[in-house]
């Protein structure tokens, strides 16, 4: 069933609230907050990546404080084991049998923090439930809750004693953005308010878990013409086709692009997807996709760089006309 324009408008109105409210808490930050929350109704991932100390943390904390749902935060490092994360089976002796207790990956909101300090065969054992949405531990499989999202964060200065995320990861996240430094106005209330730094404290929840699982199916009905359609394939091609790309947007790229859009144009309370909605959301959701050729990136070359070169050479569709 096709989003109707009363559906669209109390959405857009559900959304503007979380919005206000995670802003409450997130100073100066709506546009990222409204990306993090275009990925959770599209049922995706967020791969948070700045520097220390700009509000990744603070940001995932106040999304899961909006949500009246569970939520849980796994610090990464490097002696950290698969199964600290998915949970372990223990032989109770009480009554001779093995008993599941379940980890901390079992909860609405994950907040992965610094994903990169992790080993390769930890950050592995996020990809089942991240694509699957299950965690396998002896064999036997277990669905995770809905609505489920992991917020990893990473900080890019730091590269001694990290471990890189392979591509194959980062294109389980639906999105990656990044949080920036707060404008001058917005570090002097911080400022202010720095007896108390945790905002997210003070927040309430919106929205019940249900309510997102519920908007999440309603708005993946949006409407996207065949020509919008046509643009996204048309543009993710000419991601692969750049002279500077080793590897463009995939399939999944893709589908993800058109994912992020429907919930994008909801959320301004529209029944239909426009070119506009995949050009605002290019380099958030195919920014981190992208592999910049090694030579070409000596020279300069960016993923961003080849998205702009993608979103000028590739002519948007003219809907109405």
């Amino acid at each position: 069933m096709t989003l109707s324009t009363e559906q669209a408008g109390e959405f857009a109105q559900v959304f503007k609230s979380l919005v206000d409210a995670i802003s409450s808490a997130v100073l100066d930050k709506r546009q990222v907050v409204r990306l993090a929350l275009t990925s959770l109704f599209s049922g995706g991932h967020l791969l948070l990546e700045d520097a220390p100390g700009t509000g990744k943390t603070a940001l995932a904390r106040a999304l899961s404080a909006v949500i009246d749902g569970s939520h849980s935060r796994i610090q990464f490092t490097p002696d950290l084991l698969p199964s600290d994360i998915t949970g372990v089976n223990i032989y109770d002796q009480s009554n001779g049998r093995w008993v599941f207790r379940a980890g901390p990956i079992f909860a609405s909101i994950v907040l992965a923090d610094e994903i990169n300090r992790a080993s390769p065969k930890t950050q592995s054992a996020l990809l089942e439930v991240m694509e699957e949405g299950q965690v396998t531990v002896d064999g036997v499989s277990r669905p995770a809750p809905t609505p489920f999202m992991v917020i990893a964060t990473q900080n890019p200065v730091e590269q001694a004693g990290t471990y890189p995320l392979p591509e194959a990861q980062l294109d389980r996240f639906l999105m990656k953005a990044s949080v920036g430094y707060p404008s001058r106005t917005a570090m002097v209330e911080v400022l202010a308010g720095s007896a108390a730094p945790d905002r997210s404290r003070l927040l309430r929840p919106v929205v019940v878990g249900d309510d997102i699982d519920h908007w999440s199916r309603v708005v993946a009905d949006n409407f996207a013409d065949t020509a919008v359609l046509d643009y996204v394939a048309a543009l993710a091609e000419a991601t692969r086709e750049d002279e500077s790309a080793l590897l463009g947007v995939s399939t999944r790229g893709a589908i993800g692009m058109v994912r992020c859009a429907r919930v994008w144009a909801a959320a301004q309370g529209r029944t239909f997807v426009l070119p506009d909605d995949i050009k605002a959301l290019a380099v958030p959701v195919w920014g981190h996709r992208i592999v910049v050729d090694p030579d070409a990136a000596f020279s300069g070359a960016t993923a961003q760089g080849i998205i702009t070169r993608a979103l000028t050479g590739v002519s948007a569709p003219a809907l109405g006309s």
